[in-house]
């Protein structure tokens, strides 16, 4: 070891990586994990999805555009920690309102840098994902022997409800639209539907996403029951994002969305969405071996055959044997085979495992926000032909 290094990844397996610190002082532990996206570093950290997880981006430059106030998915992050191939440059982007470290310092998170992220991303592509813990101490030595215990101490995610960490605290309304260079985010001012969001961890993307396609969304936080999501006479329901364990999250949510399925209001699910309606409908979930994080995952639409380029967070994934009858699969990951989206065949019901609100991108699924108003839409036709 260098006397120069500032920090030290250890994994729980007795790996370590060492490097030199950003952001604030400390020790930090969670799962370790790999991101292959090229952009987007600042949506990435800031999704709540990363609840519980170290990342490690396989793009070596990160950081090199800064920091700026609007692309975010969430006002707190709560990634746990980051781990760098190269040194933070100075930021080379008119957008840019902070460099990365300062707002790593100001939202108290540390990170890593100079580490060989290929031998890690290989480490855990070849063994799975693994705990890790990363010590930033500029001033003093690290005591390995410690760091590596933290890391085996650190709590498997599997088991774990994390979207109860990160859900809000109490409901809000949101009429924020998508973003353009000209005009910067629009205000929807005339919705033609209204949509409740159920909140396990959503990307403020999403939020965007739906009154940008004429939502008033309205945002619950996780636990809220169905009698008042259903008191808010919604036109559409949806599921969001979120980290953890499926399982653990549907001890609460599954009664919650086995209520709302009754109504025969539409529902559409993202990612955690996805997953907790299969689970509601009887399907089974598991970890995966080292999970899927990126943007550039293909995937396949059965339905219409043609393949989408799309972005990715989830360490569970739904189990293709155990999905009932009730359920058609809609999309494939053209990585592994696993499933990607499912839609119920009788009732307005659709979901998928990846982002289609991807930002920055790519934007291959987000007709997937139209097929859900249109399904909506129809729906209000049909019930109002019932009333005449």
């Amino acid at each position: 070891m260098s006397d120069t290094y500032t920090a030290a990844l250890a994994l729980s397996d007795g790996s370590v990586f060492w490097g030199n610190g950003l952001g604030i002082e400390g020790t930090t532990y969670g799962e370790v994990c790999f991101n292959t996206s090229m952009s987007g570093y600042q949506e990435i950290l800031t999704d709540p999805s990363y609840a519980g997880q170290i990342i490690t981006f396989t793009f070596p430059h990160i950081g090199n555009v800064g920091v700026n106030l609007e692309d975010t998915e969430s006002n707190v992050p709560a990634v746990r920690g980051v781990v760098l191939k190269c040194k933070i440059s100075s930021p080379s982007s008119w957008r840019a309102a902070k460099t990365l470290n300062h707002w790593m310092t100001t939202h108290n998170l540390l990170g890593i840098t100079g580490v060989d992220t290929r031998r890690l991303t290989r480490h855990i592509r070849d063994r799975g994902a693994c705990n890790g813990a990363i010590c930033h101490s500029p001033n003093d030595p690290i005591n390995l022997e410690s760091l590596i215990k933290k890391a085996m101490a650190c709590p498997s995610l599997e088991g774990k409800d994390l979207a109860s960490d990160v859900t809000c605290p109490k409901p809000y309304s949101w009429n924020q639209t998508l973003w353009s260079l000209s005009n910067g985010f629009g205000i929807q001012k005339k919705p033609k539907f209204k949509v409740v969001v159920i909140d396990f961890g959503v990307k403020q993307n999403i939020l965007r996403s739906l009154a940008h396609k004429g939502c008033k969304v309205l945002v619950f936080p996780a636990k809220t029951c169905s009698q008042e999501i259903l008191s808010s006479n919604p036109d559409g329901i949806f599921l969001s994002n979120g980290p953890g364990d499926p399982k653990a999250t549907g001890k609460y949510a599954i009664p919650i969305i086995k209520d709302l399925i009754k109504t025969n209001i539409p529902i559409f699910g993202i990612c955690l969405g996805h997953q907790l309606i299969s689970l509601t409908f009887g399907a089974k979930t598991k970890k995966m071996f080292q999970g899927h994080r990126g943007a550039n995952h293909p995937v396949k639409n059965l339905i219409n055959q043609k393949v989408e380029i799309t972005s990715q967070n989830h360490g569970f994934v739904v189990t293709e044997n155990s999905i009932p009858r009730s359920l058609l699969i809609t999309h494939r990951s053209l990585f592994d085979g696993s499933v990607e989206g499912i839609k119920h065949k009788t009732k307005n019901i659709f979901c998928v495992q990846y982002h289609p609100e991807a930002s920055p991108g790519p934007h291959d699924s987000h007709y997937l926000f139209k097929e859900f108003i249109e399904m909506i839409n129809n729906n209000k036709k049909n019930a109002k032909k019932k009333r005449h």
